[in-house]
């Protein structure tokens, strides 16, 4: 496969894809398992993937939303449209998160506590990730979009965005502890710190410190994938970001074995600017896997069903969750043996990558299906209505 935008966008897919495979194995487990499985190592490390998902969704979203942003300028769409166009796709998002919480509470029979509804999860924190970097990249457009050249842009979209994802990070332990917004209501400042109603922050929800760190490290990747010298030499600037990754990652890892710490207050695998950066190194080793997989390997060779399921990760989240922990869940509570619940993960698996294909399928297609279907109707109406019509015979016969 040549570089260029096509391979780009595949391996994207697939990789947003994977995290789909990743997170139904961790809730296919962890929603079905019965006790004494829950104590095995099987478990264990089933769990310790499921922490894979979340950082590959955020780093992805700031990658498409780098794709975006950079296609609507090559338009000619100004600071301000482009804004507009990212942040209403953003509170888009966080209206389907708060939505999808709204169904979860009223299909369960309303019986959860009417707190849930307000619980911030993965799609809330993605649409709030959007918006706020629809503003970084506003102000980036409006303070050197008149008169910088699209490279010079691009260069301070990286900056600005690395510079905000860092200082999330840095911060992160102190807005959990000393730093609290007290003075905010619990349903808002959850969105700060995942405390919702409980007394202090939950390491189990997605607040904006830390995780937006993760969306705003896609969205440099997504800025240096988007250079000239980058759209040219994709396989070199794929090795380049994984290369880097896996360095910044491990220099993180050194810092951490390191006797002294910035903060009183130090919690490595909640609030740790050292395992945010791991995290980024992990994400970026796992894109240049992706890359070489998609161009070298069998990624793209028929049938694929990651990059199936990576077009439209949204709907497939979505359905999966309901069908795992949901009313309709296939397999109901914590019964099954490691055998049983694998089957019931096979059985997800196939049924979302089947959904995926029939929903990509359709995409777009819109006016043609209605038009098919239409005439479908019309025409069984004219079969209906020929064969309702008497005969020229049959009329004679009738009575008068």
């Amino acid at each position: 496969m040549a570089d260029g935008k096509q391979s780009r966008l595949a391996y994207i897919d697939w990789m947003r894809g994977f995290a789909c495979l990743v997170m139904f194995q961790t809730h296919c487990y962890d929603a079905w398992l019965n006790e004494s499985a829950r104590h095995s190592r099987f478990f264990w490390w089933s769990q310790l993937g499921g922490t894979l998902p979340a950082p590959l969704f955020l780093f992805l979203a700031g990658i498409s939303f780098a794709l975006i942003t950079d296609r609507m300028r090559e338009r000619g769409a100004s600071a301000g449209a482009i804004a507009r166009t990212t942040i209403l796709r953003g509170a888009e998002i966080l209206g389907l998160g708060l939505l999808f919480r709204l169904q979860e509470w009223l299909l369960g029979g309303t019986k959860g506590p009417w707190t849930d509804l307000f619980r911030v999860d993965i799609l809330n924190t993605i649409g709030v990730s959007m918006m706020l970097m629809g503003v970084v990249c506003w102000i980036a457009g409006i303070s050197f979009g008149s008169s910088a050249k699209s490279g010079t842009l691009r260069i301070w979209n990286i900056i600005l965005a690395a510079a905000v994802g860092m200082t999330i990070s840095l911060i992160s332990p102190m807005v959990w502890t000393t730093w609290r917004p007290r003075f905010l209501p619990w349903f808002l400042e959850t969105y700060i710190n995942g405390v919702h109603v409980f007394d202090r922050p939950q390491a189990w929800l997605f607040p904006i410190f830390p995780w937006s760190a993760l969306a705003f490290a896609g969205l440099v990747a997504g800025f240096i994938l988007l250079g000239k010298w980058a759209r040219v030499h994709v396989a070199q600037t794929a090795a380049m970001i994984t290369v880097g990754g896996a360095a910044i990652g491990a220099f993180a890892w050194w810092l951490d074995s390191l006797p002294t710490t910035l903060y009183v207050n130090y919690d490595f695998w909640h609030t740790s600017p050292n395992f945010f950066l791991i995290r980024v190194g992990l994400v970026a080793v796992i894109l240049g896997i992706a890359y070489a997989w998609c161009r070298w390997g069998a990624g793209q060779r028929g049938f694929s069903p990651m990059i199936e399921m990576g077009k439209c990760s949204l709907l497939v989240y979505w359905v999966h969750v309901e069908l795992v922990y949901g009313g309709l869940s296939i397999m109901k509570g914590h019964n099954y043996t490691i055998g049983q619940a694998t089957f019931g993960f096979a059985v997800i698996f196939v049924s979302m990558v089947l959904l995926a294909t029939i929903r990509n399928g359709t995409k777009g297609r819109g006016k043609e299906i209605r038009a098919w279907i239409a005439e479908k109707i019309n025409s069984k109406r004219g079969m209906m209505a020929s064969s309702a019509e008497p005969t020229k015979l049959q009329r004679c016969e009738e009575p008068v």
